[in-house]
């Protein structure tokens, strides 16, 4: 179970960022482009915030539940914290992840408000960028970049 949970986990990161991209480039183009706010800005925010609670929940029960490392780190939490790749699961990875959870929320939630068309884009920009920053700095990059490999 746990290792299905963890491929599904890899796999959905891949649409977190396909719509982190789409996110951030429609909201950054409808600022510097002076556009007008559309309701594919309004979805592009929406798929992205869906991937990420997708993802975050999948991370949850393996976090929580599943995973051997935060299961051993759990168990004995002060030789975890000397140990860099089990502080990174237990700490690191999970503040960023729910950091960019938050902030993109937050930046989705600009399209909603009765703002004009440049704030909107400007919010969305903003803390679009601050969540993708924080998937950056939370990613686990010493794991395969496709499941398998």
């Amino acid at each position: 179970m746990y290792q299905t949970i963890l491929t599904i986990h890899n796999i959905v990161r891949w649409f977190v960022v396909l719509f982190a991209l789409l996110s951030l480039y429609r909201s950054m183009r409808g600022w510097l482009g002076k556009g007008a706010w559309r309701e594919a800005d309004r979805k592009s925010g929406l798929f992205y915030t869906i991937a990420l609670d997708t993802q975050m929940l999948l991370g949850l029960l393996l976090f929580f539940v599943l995973s051997p490392v935060t299961q051993a780190a759990f168990a004995d939490f002060g030789t975890a914290m000397k140990d860099a790749a089990s502080r990174f699961f237990l700490l690191e990875h999970s503040f960023y992840m729910v950091a960019a959870v938050v902030l993109a929320h937050i930046g989705s939630a600009a399209g909603k408000k009765d703002l004009p068309d440049q704030e909107k884009f400007r919010r969305a920009a903003l803390f679009m960028g601050l969540s993708v920053l924080a998937i950056i700095l939370g990613m686990p990059w010493s794991r395969p970049f496709l499941p398998g490999m």
